[in-house]
């Protein structure tokens, strides 16, 4: 019998449901870390060409054509469709002044797409946070445990000790195992969000400029 036979076999339901627990844990942080490693990827490529291939079209409907080639993500886009959009007559958001009116519907465009990039961030750094105190609690639960069905044996000797003990201890390891990689992970991804955020913030604020010269 393994180590993590012999564990799974002596634990009881709560040991067991904090194995569980952690080995969910750790299948959603490597989910979310492929998936937003390739995401946050395409999107760094994405505004590097289509950044520079709108500004270089001769007119906004080019420069739209220029989006839907190189905008794979679509992060660039709702900043475009936002400023160009009309407001409805009668309403609030029409009587307001033209700048202002644009300055709102790009900021929330912005507020949209960001809320896109950091999809999952929140997770990261609720298993990086919570992961190595969910496996001290399997091991203090392990630990005890296995002291009561020694204890209940009747002898304790450190050769039965030993075991249980040091298979218990294997939980605060699997915990520090589960959050070492998301932490890391959003330590990074927060970095490539940050320099995605800056991009698209100077190409709201470009637009906005370009916009406001038209229209005067």
């Amino acid at each position: 019998m393994t180590g993590f036979e012999a564990f799974w076999s002596q634990g009881d339901a709560i040991t067991r449901g904090v194995a569980i627990l952690l080995l969910a844990m750790s299948i959603s942080a490597w989910v979310v870390i492929f998936w937003k490693g390739w995401l946050l990827r395409r999107v760094h490529i994405d505004l590097q060409r289509a950044v520079p291939a709108f500004w270089a079209a001769p007119s906004l409907e080019s420069g739209r054509e220029q989006l839907a080639a190189f905008d794979r993500e679509e992060v660039l886009k709702p900043l475009l469709d936002a400023a160009l959009t009309v407001p409805p007559t009668g309403t609030l958001e029409a009587k307001g002044h033209a700048d202002s009116q644009l300055t709102r519907r790009l900021r929330d465009a912005l507020h949209a797409v960001l809320g896109q990039l950091q999809f999952g961030q929140v997770l990261l750094a609720s298993i990086g946070s919570t992961a190595p105190f969910i496996g001290l609690f399997g091991t203090v639960w392990g630990i005890y445990h296995a002291l009561l069905s020694i204890s209940a044996a009747g002898s304790i000797t450190i050769e039965k000790v030993s075991g249980p003990v040091g298979e218990s201890l294997v939980m605060t390891a699997a915990g520090l195992a589960v959050a070492i990689p998301a932490v890391l992970a959003y330590n990074v991804f927060g970095k490539r969000v940050a320099a995605s955020e800056a991009e698209l913030e100077g190409f709201a604020h470009d637009l906005r400029e370009m916009i406001v010269d038209t229209a005067s």
